[in-house]
């Protein structure tokens, strides 16, 4: 395939053809006039024709010159465009953003975040994907997804947006018929709720100021999502581990209990991950301002 003429060379040409001037297509691609006529003869060297007839008072194009400059105009126009509506989208926060994130993110709270987004930049579109399995982000095609705890992927950009921590809960049906723990590893004795979302769960780590302890947990029932530990927990099947976001509501109506409330997991920090810090799309950066700004009830805020 034969190489082709500089892209650069040809869009200085047909500029120099629309004013019929060196000088003014000099001013109006801002080079000077010496940069402007090497650029052409050089278009005119490597086409081994001349493409324009200079004279002390005229400059017009030649036979081929004129066909040259009737292919080439139109293909650059399209080219100008394309870069201006690239240029103008990454100004503007609009078009398509794909968001994936964890089932428990399908609460109201959220959903009114990003109403309220929407209704910030009503240019924007989103697609939500709740999943609790770790996607492919460039695979998938996905934007931007937020993750609780640790990031498997090192590949991608992470943004702190918020911390978590899991507290011990029952209903009081099931604090009435079991004999409550007083420490820790007397949880091993106790039916409990679990949750599976990517690995089976089969030991629960707790923190209580500097102390730690893993302890070993089974029980009648293990799910894929909080939403479902939380309903078996309110049935009275097991004690639960659950984020402060499934059970606050819940406590402070009395149908959950806190379970040795000076303890709880270790805290872990949730992030809104992406493929790549590079030429950031604005409908990106203008969803992670929101969501770092954001005081919702699924996480606990930055200190």
């Amino acid at each position: 395939m034969p190489e082709l003429a500089d892209l650069n060379d040809i869009a200085v040409f047909v500029r120099v053809a629309q004013f019929e001037s060196f000088s003014r297509a000099a001013r109006a691609l801002g080079m000077p006039v010496s940069t402007v006529s090497r650029k052409v003869t050089a278009l005119e060297e490597r086409l081994g024709v001349t493409l324009l007839q200079r004279t002390t008072r005229k400059l017009s194009l030649t036979t081929q010159g004129r066909a040259y400059f009737d292919q080439c105009s139109e293909p650059l126009s399209h080219l100008y465009d394309a870069e201006r509506v690239i240029t103008q989208t990454q100004k503007k926060p609009e078009g398509l953003l794909r968001i994936s994130g964890p089932v428990m993110l399908e609460q109201e709270s959220f959903y009114a975040f990003v109403s309220s987004f929407l209704k910030k930049y009503p240019g924007i579109q989103v697609d939500l994907h709740f999943t609790n399995l770790f996607l492919d982000l460039i695979a998938e095609n996905v934007d931007v997804a937020i993750r609780f705890g640790d990031l498997q992927d090192s590949s991608l950009v992470a943004q702190r947006v918020g911390r978590s921590v899991r507290h011990l809960v029952a209903s009081p049906e099931y604090a009435r018929n079991h004999d409550l723990p007083s420490r820790p590893e007397e949880i091993s004795q106790l039916p409990c709720v679990l949750i599976n979302a990517r690995n089976n769960e089969t030991e629960w780590h707790l923190v209580s100021g500097r102390k730690s302890v893993k302890v070993h947990v089974t029980g009648p029932v293990a799910a894929r999502d909080f939403h479902i530990v939380s309903a078996f927990a309110l049935r009275g099947h097991g004690i639960a581990l659950l984020p402060s976001s499934y059970c606050d509501a819940h406590i402070a109506s009395g149908e959950l209990v806190r379970i040795l409330p000076e303890w709880s997991s270790p805290e872990i920090f949730v992030h809104a991950v992406y493929p790549t810090r590079r030429f950031m799309p604005s409908k990106l950066k203008a969803f992670l301002d929101e969501l770092k700004a954001w005081e919702g009830p699924l996480w606990l805020p930055l200190r």
